[in-house]
């Protein structure tokens, strides 16, 4: 694995980069385009304090996923958080209060983390914690949404704060999107993106990546729908087969290398757009980027796990600091260990190695 430092250099690169697509992809903008000015310098200055950190010994990830919720007014098949139970459909509790996720933001910006996605759940249903994050310009926040809550009262939110970026589901087509997450839902999408568009906001939208659509969603009458709405920002998203069954939806290594040859090529074609892909090229990096590697999880009740699909924790921010959360035992041991290296069939290592991981965390390992 990439020693710590070495990591840094290949993360600020790539926060970097997307910086730097970012401006391209709103240069048009005059308001968007001084809020992404002014994020740059952010960004730079938190690039520097990770690797002031980094020099004393201390690693920090780049990016902070923030499961805010656990609460969800849609049901859509192989969903990775029901799948773990993280969201159901009564009223979750004990959930994170809105103070204590701004804590968690005020230090997740101290430590030079430049971008937290905020998810759940659906995160539109906490607007009080979606408001705190608007309060933090130095953050980027995209909030990964199904659509079904965006309203006037956020989109006038969305304007106000232009480090909130709504990043909506969708799976391809109407049938496609529709069969997956609720008759209705691709049309509520569209007309979203449209509103977005007429009101001049940044948005993206966020695919899952499976052995059924990867041809369909790559293609250019896809992206074309959503060019022509004014997407700047798709994130495609393998599948991680969580329920028994499903395991024949996760790309294979075949079809990683498809798209990201295929990504490569999207690049060139729409200068007005970012794509990226998750968890991306993990041989490049020298292995998964969880645990703390370039992010890490919280979820909706306060446990640092070391990702979404890998709900593990040893520790919760409630009784300490996000620095000592990302140092958490468990953490350690995984960025020390070989489990993020190891040979698997596509999709989450950690989730398919999850005995291996439940040992460390017991400490049998």
């Amino acid at each position: 694995m990439k020693n710590n430092i070495e990591l840094q250099e290949y993360l600020a690169r790539g926060v970097e980069g997307i910086v730097a697509d970012s401006l391209r992809a709103v240069i048009k903008d005059p308001k968007e385009t001084a809020f992404m000015m002014k994020f740059a310098a952010a960004s730079k200055k938190a690039s520097k304090r990770r690797m002031e950190l980094e020099k004393n010994g201390e690693h920090i990830p780049s990016f902070l996923i923030a499961s805010i919720t656990g609460s969800c007014n849609l049901n859509c098949a192989g969903c990775y958080s029901r799948c773990s139970a993280a969201t159901v459909d009564t009223e979750p509790v004990d959930q994170l209060t809105a103070e204590e996720w701004s804590r968690i933001f005020a230090q997740a910006q101290e430590l030079g983390i430049s971008y937290a996605i905020l998810a759940g759940g659906e995160p539109l249903l906490r607007r009080d914690v979606i408001e705190a994050a608007g309060s933090m310009p130095d953050i980027i926040f995209p909030v990964f949404t199904n659509g079904t809550f965006i309203n006037d009262r956020y989109f006038e939110l969305f304007d106000r704060c232009r480090n909130l970026i709504p990043v909506m589901s969708i799976e391809g087509d109407r049938e496609r999107t529709d069969n997956r997450r609720g008759k209705g839902i691709y049309d509520r999408l569209i007309a979203n993106m449209d509103e977005f568009s007429r009101r001049h906001l940044m948005f993206g939208a966020s695919v899952t990546v499976t052995t059924e659509n990867i041809q369909s969603v790559l293609s250019e009458e896809f992206i074309d729908v959503l060019a022509k709405r004014g997407c700047r920002l798709i994130i495609y998203v393998e599948y991680v087969p969580m329920s028994e069954g499903t395991e024949k939806l996760a790309p294979t290594d075949t079809e990683r290398e498809y798209l990201t040859g295929r990504i490569a090529k999207l690049r060139e074609s729409y200068d007005g757009a970012m794509f990226l892909s998750f968890p991306g090229d993990e041989k490049e990096s020298g292995g998964c980027f969880a645990a703390g590697r370039a992010f890490f999880h919280i979820n909706s009740h306060g446990g640092a796990e070391p990702c979404p699909f890998s709900p593990f924790s040893d520790i919760n921010v409630r009784d300490t600091s996000l620095r000592e959360a990302v140092n958490s035992r468990l953490f350690r041991e995984l960025r020390s260990g070989d489990i993020l290296t190891a040979e698997h069939d596509g999709g989450c290592v950690l989730y398919e190695k999850r005995t291996l991981v439940e040992a460390l965390l017991a400490g049998n390992c």
